[in-house]
């Protein structure tokens, strides 16, 4: 996995000449782009997430009791079906762009867990919980396992969004100091800069 990250992130679309750039070291080195990429990201997650957190405080029961949820689901789906295109995508391009780096972070890695645990939940909640939505549609409370998912799912994107945010910040970068356990979360032995174990250095 990590000889192919290299390979993108080194070799992919680069020219001749010892100053020639990679297509992801160009995008990573733009002024202008590489911020309204990551902008247009974060306003994605935000509108997709937003979205979704309207349905699961309806099916909570704590806003929207007197909407159908088939209504407002129904109604917010293609803002939520956009956004998350367009979370995707450009999510995608800002992996590719320092594709390394996201390799080794702990918080990208505990992110594409999380990612993981809400697609699954969203997956069960139409596949299982709402086979009976009709049951339950227009009451003020929606029974128990749809209060659960609706759980579940604001629990994991906040997380999603959380682990994001840390994504930013250096404290567990790999080459410094760190508790063993945090260079093997990232497979910092494997990075360009190593894995520093914070009780050799103690020593």
């Amino acid at each position: 996995m990590r000889d192919f990250l290299v390979w993108l992130a080194t070799e992919l679309g680069k020219g001749e000449g010892d100053l020639a750039m990679s297509w992801s070291e160009a995008l990573a080195s733009s002024l202008n782009f590489w911020g309204l990429l990551e902008g247009t990201h974060v306003l994605a997650l935000m509108l997709f997430a937003g979205t979704i957190f309207l349905v699961d405080l309806r099916l909570l029961g704590v806003a929207f009791r007197n909407t159908r949820v088939s209504v407002l689901s129904d109604r917010v789906l293609p803002l939520t079906v956009f956004g998350f295109a367009v979370m995707i995508a450009t999510g995608l391009a800002l992996f590719y762009a320092k594709p390394l780096l996201y390799y080794h972070n702990l918080w990208f890695r505990l992110k594409l867990v999380f990612i993981a645990a809400a697609m699954i939940n969203i997956l069960v909640f139409h596949f299982r919980v709402q086979r009976n939505r009709q049951d339950w549609d227009a009451a003020p409370k929606p029974p128990a396992a749809a209060r659960l998912s609706a759980l579940v799912s604001i629990l994991a994107w906040v997380t999603v969004i959380t682990f994001g945010r840390f994504i930013a910040y250096d404290w567990l970068e790999c080459g410094k100091p760190l508790p063993h356990w945090a260079n093997v979360a990232q497979s910092c032995a494997t990075s360009e800069r190593g894995a520093v174990d914070l009780k050799d250095v103690a020593q």
